[in-house]
């Protein structure tokens, strides 16, 4: 028998693989997809992290003398003997009698001095360093990761750490050219080198390596199996696809209703008024401050009748001085530290942080969030923050009730939308979407709508953040909202600002969620200032009437994990130029929208893709695909394209300004 054959065995649908203390376990989950396991600790662990949805499927087993294949629809692993590892891992997918090599570890050529492709060092709390490398593809795209400002679409070449922040969501799963798609089922500390020599995912300390990767014929057949493992976006409700008014902040009950009245005087269609954070008196209250909102029951059955939801922040940091500091911290249901020294953070003063890994602190922070808020007919929250709000130097000295945060810190956002989501679902309420400042893998199953928070207002951060929006479309997590205008205001006066927030308004019409925010006191329509009003509110009726579509999308996003807003080569993968394009997206298969992303730029070129025919969704004008347009961009429209077949689309674009 020859070693090969002695190290491998199969236990049921597994191929287990030992060698020295490492095991190594391929198994088929979902639909065509393998989960990888690997450790030198005693046993491999059954712990889910974002593969949450039950899965079967039967998987064929071969073993050879000197390689053993396990096949699951469309997707193998081989794993064999090389001269220089033992154990070498390759993935292939397989097209009719088509067989390809996907994915496969680094072949270090020789012996000597040779890294090994899955490493193992040991770290604090029986955790381990880990690394798993990955050879480098001639012209692999990657896609996905969350919401990371890399600057480009395409992420080869990029370096992205795994770590939460206001304006970085870490959604560790990858989407690749190559037909493929990669899950790294690992919430802790660490960081992935897309680089062009080789692809590195690292773990600053966890106790295995777990990862999922799954082939299909096509991004949204990626998308969907994704979805299936990790959980589909729940049902989008249709209040959900209007305006979302918000700014930093609406102090008062009075200025709050006074808003609302003012978009109804004006006939402007407004879905969700958001009360902002430090509605409260001390932190961790968690309710309304009777100083200034005085009659909450008045104010929810007000908009009630206007047809507008309250969205409410609440925050989840607690004061020392809040009624709620004594009973948690008697009860444990702050977040620790693990050598005593990182109990609190610091925002506006030593705070505590709620641990929603602990089922009694998800339990505490729901009854009050439910009395205070829910009972009062408030039922959409805005989950910010909902990260680790210790500073990111700090982040592996926290500890949890699952563990330390170096092994576990990009659950936090999820735990925290799950407790809300469930509490919400437990209370009655069936349409959940959160607006969070956070996101990791599974983000979607819990109704999060993920948005950057704390960008700056500016044309930069306008073409930065719409790339990463495409890139968390196309991390699975399809309800990501805008932040139209940016947050960080230096400047709210000037034509320049003018302009950025009606190029940022006729952007974030064709977002999944279509909402604003920002640190400025004229964050309304009729506010903002210079000429922008009757151009914010012509985008504003747009959306209003794109909201059938909008719903549509909607529909296939929860059913089949298909993105909304999403690049051009998702539809259009034969097409070679389509993926050279980065500052223009479909939003849904139907509309091709290039944003206005320079200050006084009044055209642009747009790319039209090839094997469909295009209409100007403003004058009718029909065009070939295939082909790059210059498009005139005047103040009241940015480019839109209708596909011909659609032409029945091109009336809602028509006569906004008369409205």
């Amino acid at each position: 028998m020859s070693e090969q054959a002695e190290r491998i065995t199969v236990d049921g649908n597994r191929l287990v693989h030992r060698l020295g203390n490492e095991i190594l376990c391929i198994e088929p989950w979902g639909k065509d997809g393998l989960r990888v396991r690997a450790t030198v600790g005693p046993e491999i662990l059954e712990t889910p992290w974002a593969l949450t949805e039950p899965v079967g499927g039967e998987a064929t087993i071969d073993l050879t003398e000197d390689a053993a294949v396990i096949r699951n629809g469309k997707i193998s692993a081989r794993v064999q003997e090389i001269f220089t590892q033992s154990g070498y891992l390759q993935f292939f997918r397989h097209t009719g009698d088509r067989v390809e090599t996907i994915l496969r570890e680094q072949d270090y050529v020789v012996h000597a001095h040779n890294p090994g492709t899955r490493i193992y060092r040991p770290a604090p709390d029986g955790l381990a360093h880990t690394e798993v490398h990955f050879a480098p593809r001639e012209g692999e795209r990657f896609y996905g990761m969350g919401l990371n400002a890399t600057g480009r679409v395409d992420l080869k070449g990029s370096v992205i750490d795994l770590y939460q922040r206001h304006v970085k969501h870490v959604v560790p799963f990858l989407v690749s050219s190559a037909g493929y798609g990669f899950l790294w089922n690992n919430p802790s500390l660490g960081r992935v080198e897309l680089a062009h020599n080789l692809t590195r995912w690292v773990s600053y300390g966890c106790p295995q390596i777990d990862y999922y990767i799954t082939a299909g014929d096509s991004y949204a057949e990626i998308l969907e199996h994704y979805a299936d493992v990790s959980g589909h976006a729940p049902e989008f409700p249709y209040w959900a696809s209007g305006l979302w008014q918000c700014k930093l902040r609406y102090e008062t009950q009075e200025e709050f209703v006074g808003v609302a009245r003012e978009f109804a005087r004006l006939n402007l269609p407004v879905s969700v008024l958001v009360i902002d954070f430090l509605h409260w008196q001390y932190e961790g209250d968690w309710k309304l401050d009777p100083a200034f909102w005085p009659d909450p029951p008045a104010m929810v059955e007000e908009l009630d009748r206007m047809g507008v939801r309250i969205m409410i922040s609440p925050w989840i940091l607690v004061d020392e001085r809040s009624e709620n500091y004594a009973p948690m911290k008697a009860q444990g249901l702050f977040t620790g530290s693990v050598d005593g020294k990182w109990d609190t953070v610091d925002f506006r003063g030593p705070r505590y942080q709620y641990d929603p890994t602990n089922p009694a602190a998800a339990a505490y922070l729901w009854g009050k969030w439910k009395e205070n808020y829910f009972d009062l007919g408030i039922r959409t929250f805005w989950l910010d923050p909902c990260d680790d709000f210790h500073e990111i130097q700090d982040y592996d000295k926290v500890l949890y009730q699952i563990g330390p945060a170096k092994a576990a810190h990009g659950y936090f956002p999820v735990a925290h939308q799950k407790n809300i989501y469930e509490g919400l679902l437990a209370a009655g309420e069936p349409e959940v979407v959160t607006i969070c400042r956070n996101s990791w893998a599974g983000s979607q199953r819990y109704g999060a709508a993920p948005a950057a928070h704390d960008i700056m207002s500016s044309f930069e951060h306008l073409e930065e953040y719409l790339k990463a929006g495409l890139n968390l479309a196309m991390s699975g997590i399809p309800w990501g909202a805008s932040e139209i205008g940016g947050f960080v205001t230096h400047d709210n006066q000037s034509d320049r600002f003018h302009e950025l927030m009606v190029r940022w308004y006729q952007y974030g019409v064709f977002t999944p969620v279509f909402r604003t925010h920002g640190h400025r006191k004229n964050n309304e329509a009729w506010t903002v200032g210079g000429d922008a009003y009757r151009h914010i509110r012509a985008a504003i009726f747009l959306r209003e009437r794109l909201r059938p579509y909008v719903m549509q999308q909607m529909r296939l996003a929860s059913a089949r994990g298909v993105p909304p807003m999403r690049p051009l080569f998702f539809d259009f993968a034969e097409d070679a130029q389509a993926a050279t394009v980065e500052d223009q997206f479909l939003f849904g298969p139907d509309l091709l929208v290039a944003p206005i992303l320079r200050y006084q730029a009044r055209s642009r070129e747009v790319y039209l893709p090839a094997a469909t025919r295009w209409c100007d969704a403003w004058t009718g004008k029909e065009y070939a695909g295939g082909q790059r347009v210059v498009a005139e961009a005047p103040l009241e429209q940015i480019p839109v394209y209708v596909r011909a077949e659609r032409a029945e689309l091109l009336e809602l674009f028509q006569g906004l300004y008369a409205l």
